[in-house]
């Protein structure tokens, strides 16, 4: 009897081991145009700015010459399959912004409410991740949202239209609805001072790591297959710590 149950732990814990061994840590992305693909967004009725080379949608072609054409190519699906991750949540929309405030409206001059695409606003979808990558304040940048003031509390809906507070709002959000989580923060390359400043400040601020892109090749104003998997590459190092301090 108890050469059987000496075996049947040796052989639970050989099954643990070789489970633990197989096990893929699942990502989050909540992202903007630069982390979408036609046809594999967790959230369907998000807009895409990446489109197969078999679409027939017509906005597709203002992609200026973008040569980023297989899902294969964006930098979420290379992190995934190179450095041994799987997807849980793709919730990326293109034109999003972090704050509730988006680009000047074509007729009117004035800038639109972006409260629902935004990235405060979607943080709260993204399943039941390992880890979240949140690759944002691209748009901010671009459209030129009122920067405003930091702000780690109290939030008015006028203060989510500025930058600094929305930032803010959403890394609180994000750490609340996903406690032990480890999050990071990808900030992209060429944008504003004030923006890379206030990401820096803010991620600080609530502990998040951050994640700054260099070198990233483009094309439109959005990474080129060169740029995507350079794009990889620096995520990718940066987590292989993370699971190194996890061993």
């Amino acid at each position: 009897m108890k050469k059987f149950i000496v075996t049947t732990i040796m052989t639970t814990a050989v099954l643990l081991s070789i489970s633990a061994q197989k096990y893929r840590p699942a990502i989050s992305i909540l992202g903007d145009s630069y982390s979408t693909f036609d046809g594999f967004m967790t959230v369907d009725t998000n807009k895409v700015w990446y489109f197969p080379v078999s679409s027939t949608t017509p906005y597709r072609d203002s992609r200026n010459g973008n040569d980023v054409k297989r899902v294969e190519d964006t930098w979420w699906h290379q992190l995934i399959a190179n450095y041994g991750y799987r997807l849980c949540t793709n919730n990326s929309f293109s034109g999003a912004t972090i704050c509730h405030t988006g680009y000047r409206d074509r007729t009117t001059g004035k800038p639109q409410d972006y409260a629902n695409r935004s990235f405060e606003n979607r943080i709260t979808n993204l399943g039941c991740p390992d880890i979240i990558l949140i690759c944002g304040a691209t748009n901010d940048s671009w459209c030129g949202a009122p920067i405003g003031e930091y702000k780690y509390s109290d939030w008015t809906t006028e203060d989510l239209k500025s930058f600094r507070p929305a930032m803010a709002k959403m890394l609180y959000k994000a750490q609340t609805y996903y406690p032990n989580v480890p999050i990071y923060f990808i900030l992209n390359s060429e944008l504003k001072e004030s923006i890379n400043e206030s990401v820096r400040t803010i991620c600080r601020y609530y502990g998040v790591k951050l994640i700054e892109l260099h070198d990233i090749d483009k094309q439109g104003g959005h990474p080129s297959i060169k740029g995507m998997k350079t794009f990889a590459e620096q995520v990718g190092e940066v987590l292989k710590q993370l699971r190194i301090d996890n061993q």
